[in-house]
């Protein structure tokens, strides 16, 4: 025959349940939020080479004055240059 079990033990064994549904649903959100975060990552980097694009493409501005012309009146160091 099967012993009875007493009520410490149903006691003990339920929360021994629910500490494992607590760890699986712990798990499962964090793959969840991993996914998320993947998929925003490749998103983002997808975007940006798609900025990167555009701005390749675009004509400078007539009359503009390009970013290395104004380094050079800001007496900025260009790439390359070193600061005394």
């Amino acid at each position: 025959m099967t012993e009875p079990t007493s009520h410490v033990e149903q006691a003990v064994q339920a929360r021994i349940a629910a500490a494992k549904v607590r760890v699986q649903a712990a798990a499962k959100r964090r793959e969840d939020l991993a996914a998320a975060r993947r998929r925003g990552l490749a998103r983002r980097h997808a975007q940006k080479l798609r900025h990167q694009a555009e701005n390749r493409n675009t004509p400078e501005p007539p009359g503009g004055v390009s970013v290395q012309a104004h380094a050079r009146e800001a007496g900025t160091p260009e790439d390359g240059d070193l600061i005394p």
